[in-house]
């Protein structure tokens, strides 16, 4: 025991820890006090069961005859120690280690059959409850509640799709009452459970196709708000898109009053800059989600990598999904996917076409683009039976 108290040549050298030489009673006295002032500038293995850690590590204090000191996470893993995998010892800044965290906590939620409180999720990140709220929110891009609802909602849907009876789905779900669960139902699907549950039959949704400067657009929208923006050069393959994105749903061709909601629509992909007005009734996965939001969140004129947005939602080694993601935004413009480009600049792909991105994002940046173009509605160029 003599020979482990006396400080090891990793943990005394200066240089490496930006510090004076520290005892070992030093080093042990952070242990016992899990001081976070001392993590990043030394670090302790144990003997007994080949981890190393930070001072503050919430683990169960090791016997002091098992105790290391290192001067670093290398000299430790050097020493033939592996991470903790509770206080991530390898992650060297505060960031990767938040964002090592919240992954942890979302994997929580997603498990959780009941919905986590505030303090439940802060005390297992170990931190009070409003900078957890304020950590959480900003590396995933969406509160904890809101996190947790969409978790919520994506169990529901599974299960409704699966076929289960409505209240077996209710209560798979995580719901505990009936009162709440249909109170809350229609936020989480956009429609009853039953017609979730039928594939969306009945649900009423209008539409109308017109033409912009990018050309042909159809907009749609459910009682909700706008549910689609498509842009193309057919009509009628917008279209057969719609219906495939809503298979039973009930299309009713727009009227002379949606034909404001189209021109609406239309003015806005003209001039981003002037923001949609137009409720969004927008249904994707909790994933989904949360690339939307940080999309809606890339200002006009301003881009982002797929790399910037994956590290934003608190997913770096996701970038395949954020393009995925991106692809399957059907609200064009209003969720801004034209605004994500490749790291070294290009412009990659785009759902609706890699030149109506680069009139965008020309537009958007002030540049010149296209000139705006007016918009008309029409029926007669929808096919036959869906007007």
């Amino acid at each position: 025991m003599g020979q482990e108290r006396s400080t090891a040549k990793t943990f005394s050298r200066a240089d490496r820890v930006g510090v004076h030489a520290l005892s070992w009673e030093q080093g042990w006295a952070a242990i016992l006090a899990r001081d976070r002032a001392m993590d990043g500038r030394v670090y302790y293995s144990v003997r007994t069961t080949g981890v190393y850690c930070r001072p503050s590590c919430p683990s169960r204090r090791p016997r002091p005859e098992h105790v290391r000191f290192h001067a670093s996470g290398e000299d430790a893993e050097q020493a033939g120690f592996r991470p903790c995998r509770r206080c991530r010892p390898e992650l060297s800044s505060a960031l990767e280690r938040h964002t090592a965290t919240m992954e942890e906590i979302c994997r929580l939620i997603e498990r959780s059959h009941h919905m986590p409180s505030l303090a439940e999720l802060a005390k297992r990140a170990q931190l009070s409850p409003s900078h957890f709220h304020r950590l959480f929110t900003s590396l995933v891009g969406l509160t904890p509640r809101a996190y947790a609802v969409g978790q919520r909602a994506k169990r529901l849907r599974v299960e409704l799709m699966r076929g289960r009876q409505v209240t077996a789905a209710m209560y798979d779900a995580g719901f505990e009452s009936s009162g709440r669960f249909y109170a809350a139902s229609h936020a989480l699907l956009g429609m009853t459970p039953s017609r979730y549950r039928a594939g969306g039959m009945q649900t009423d949704l209008w539409f109308a196709v017109g033409h912009c400067s990018l050309g042909a657009i159809l907009v749609a929208q459910s009682l909700r708000g706008v549910c689609a923006i498509l842009l193309g050069d057919d009509a009628e393959l917008l279209v057969r898109d719609l219906q495939a994105r809503f298979p039973r749903a009930h299309l009713i061709g727009g009227d002379a009053a949606f034909e404001r909601v189209v021109s609406i629509v239309v003015g806005f992909v003209e001039e981003p800059q002037r923001g949609l007005s137009l409720p969004l009734d927008i249904r994707g996965t909790v994933f989904q989600q949360r690339v939307w939001h940080a999309l809606q969140r890339i200002p006009v004129g301003s881009t982002a990598t797929y790399g910037e947005i994956a590290r934003r939602i608190g997913r770096p080694a996701s970038v395949r999904a954020v393009g995925q993601a991106c692809g399957a935004n059907p609200v064009a413009v209003a969720i801004p996917c034209h605004r994500v480009v490749r790291q070294d600049g290009d412009l990659a792909g785009y759902r609706w076409g890699v030149e109506r991105k680069r009139v965008l994002l020309a537009r958007e940046a002030g540049r010149s683009g296209q000139a705006a173009g007016s918009c008309s509605t029409s029926s007669d160029q929808l096919p036959d039976g869906l007007v």
